[in-house]
């Protein structure tokens, strides 16, 4: 199985240069059919820490938004039903992108509740393969296809800290500005969505003064940019 010996992350990420390219899924689909079809216990023997889940469940969320909305973009008018449709396969296992982001990477957090509660009663598939620990980097990873969303990266586990680093670091400089005579600082959407996920008001300032984008020992009043939901494909990082 030349499949299984290069490996799902592999996998993962030739899914995405397919995405990227807009090349015919089917292709793709052919080499990447084991995703769709593999026992749940083989690929969770390769996804076993957390760098690895991060690196596999990143690059199929943001492939899957490049492909569905690339093929119907009217998909977006409906963005909560586009969400929370049941339709990317993997492991036999069906899945949404709130399935993906809430469940498996945020480590079943319950979609609208600002990162304060947990699923009740995740089911046994994501209590296999969601992350141990919830990064608050992933916001800054995920591409859901607007025009707001950060770029994408192939990801990969030998090197996603760093990965994540960078895409954090250059997102934030990108969307925050503070504003020093009226002791503000206008922050992302996203952060407001996810405030938990971010150690709350105070680990917003914490993040913020780490990057060096308000000064340190500082608490502006923190302010939320709209957030652009215009469709966006295409918005690979170089």
């Amino acid at each position: 199985m030349e499949m299984l010996f290069k490996g799902f992350i592999a996998l993962s990420q030739m899914l995405l240069f397919y995405a990227k390219g807009h090349q015919d899924t089917k292709d793709i689909m052919v080499q990447t059919d084991t995703l769709l079809v593999v026992q749940p216990i083989v690929l969770k023997n390769e996804l076993t820490y957390d760098a690895q889940k991060l690196a596999f469940w990143l690059n199929i969320y943001n492939a899957q938004i490049q492909i569905k909305l690339h093929n119907n973009p009217g998909q977006y008018n409906n963005r909560s039903q586009f969400f929370n449709k049941r339709d990317i396969v993997i492991a036999g296992k069906k899945l949404s992108f709130d399935d993906i982001e809430h469940g498996i990477l945020r480590h079943s957090k319950a979609k609208l509740s600002l990162g304060y509660f947990n699923k009740w009663f995740p089911n046994k598939f994501e209590r296999n393969f969601r992350t141990d620990t919830l990064d608050y980097r992933i916001h800054f990873a995920l591409n859901c296809g607007a025009e707001s969303c950060p770029p994408i990266a192939f990801y990969d586990p030998l090197i996603i800290d760093k990965q994540l680093n960078l895409a954090t670091k250059n997102y934030l400089r990108q969307e925050v500005f503070y504003d020093s005579i009226a002791n503000s600082v206008t922050v992302p959407k996203l952060m407001q969505w996810f405030k938990a996920d971010f150690g709350g008001k105070k680990g917003i300032w914490l993040m913020l003064q780490k990057q060096g984008l308000i000064p340190l020992l500082s608490h502006p009043k923190i302010k939320y940019k709209p957030y652009n939901w215009n469709v966006m494909l295409n918005h690979f990082s170089e």
